[in-house]
């Protein structure tokens, strides 16, 4: 005869701070969803799930808006109280991005010139970061697209990447009005070599997936191009592991005639995530199959070093950038969320340099010498 040793009165006790307030279904949004873990052969195991926060603005490619941001800090909450749930696939709707950081046209339209209002969403951005990193199930960030300036970010505070190969990485601060801050400048030196994370921060230039596959910052990138019942890399990039002239050019990009032909390619094909779902669900799998506290444990102990420097510097990066927006984020951001009418999505840089040379006020009389005007 077994002995309850602590009757549970009144049922299973709920831990979750928020209901569906925070979740949606119409873009922009935050998508919750638990889907059935799926077993080798295919089929759903009954009872155990995993939690899907997929972002959810694919016409601005999957950029977070402030709501958004609130929907990422419910979803990785609830999936951590949920006892059902085996681990988080953390993704974007579509198949052109995971992520492109913070929504510009409410970074330009609201938040430029408001430093007060831009360190309350910083709040709010910080708590974004550290639910992903405090998670207490695995997050398995699925790079179904660009993963670029603050989706960079909060991708690399996830505990392991698995990617489409027609996905592309990067940040765009320093070339936009911010700085990389969000996260990447902490966790980009633990994974690339020193220089690598510095280029990578500073230079706002683009790696494709097998770039960053060879520089350990992805554990897998997959094919999703399927054409006549085969898959087909992505045409745009070097995938043939030699060297050239002394330099490793695999996961480079093409150029020339060749990258040209290769863009019209990848324009028509039809996409399919078929091998990406795949390995994600083979992840999910060998999670399942784990005792779930020395899983957590092992996890929380690896991802302490990336916590590290983030918990160190979080609160004077909030600073620093809300005082920014009243100056070169301001900038970089009207700049770019005026691009269609202007068609330049940069200040004049030059411009900008030689007036700060000569001690000008920053002001209305200068941001209108260095933004583009409006085309004729």
């Amino acid at each position: 005869m077994g002995i309850e040793w602590l009757p549970r009165e009144g049922g299973i006790k709920d831990h979750f701070l928020w209901g569906e307030e925070h979740f949606g279904t119409e873009a922009p949004c935050v998508v919750y969803e638990k889907r059935p873990i799926i077993d080798p052969d295919g089929n759903p195991v009954e009872g155990v799930y995993s939690a899907w926060v997929i972002l959810n603005n694919p016409r601005q490619y999957n950029s977070y808006t402030t709501e958004m941001v609130k929907g990422v800090i419910a979803g990785m909450h609830r999936a951590s109280m949920d006892r059902e749930v085996v681990a988080v696939v953390f993704t974007g709707m579509g198949d052109r991005a995971f992520c492109t950081g913070g929504n510009t046209k409410e970074y330009a339209e609201y938040y430029s010139r408001r430093p007060t209002e831009y360190a309350l969403y910083m709040d709010l951005f910080n708590g974004m970061v550290d639910s992903i990193l405090t998670c207490k199930k695995p997050v398995i960030c699925r790079v179904n697209g660009m993963r670029v300036a603050g989706g960079q970010e909060i991708g690399g505070a996830c505990d392991i990447a698995i990617a489409s190969d027609l996905a592309i990485f990067g940040q765009a601060g320093p070339r936009h009005g911010s700085a990389p801050v969000g996260g990447s400048s902490d966790f980009l030196p633990w994974f690339l070599n020193m220089e690598d994370a510095m280029w990578n921060c500073i230079s706002c230039e683009l790696w494709s997936a097998y770039k960053m596959s060879r520089k350990s910052y992805v554990s897998k990138v997959v094919p999703v191009i399927k054409q006549d019942g085969k898959w087909v890399r992505n045409p745009q990039v070097i995938t043939d592991k030699y060297v050239e002239d002394g330099e490793i050019v695999y996961g480079e990009f093409k150029t020339g005639d060749e990258a040209k032909e290769a863009r019209a390619f990848v324009k028509n094909a039809t996409t399919d995530f078929e091998l990406l779902d795949k390995e994600v669900n083979g992840v999910l799998w060998t999670f399942t199959n784990l005792f779930p506290h020395c899983l957590q444990m092992s996890i929380d102990s690896v991802k302490a070093k990336k916590r590290f420097f983030w918990d160190m510097s979080k609160d004077y990066y909030r600073h620093w950038l809300a005082a920014n927006m009243s100056s070169e984020a301001f900038l970089g951001f009207t700049a770019f969320n005026t691009r269609k009418m202007t068609g330049k999505d940069t200040i004049d840089f030059i411009k900008y340099r030689q007036l700060l040379a000569e001690a000008r006020l920053v002001d209305e009389e200068l941001f209108g010498k260095v933004l583009a005007q409006p085309k004729e």
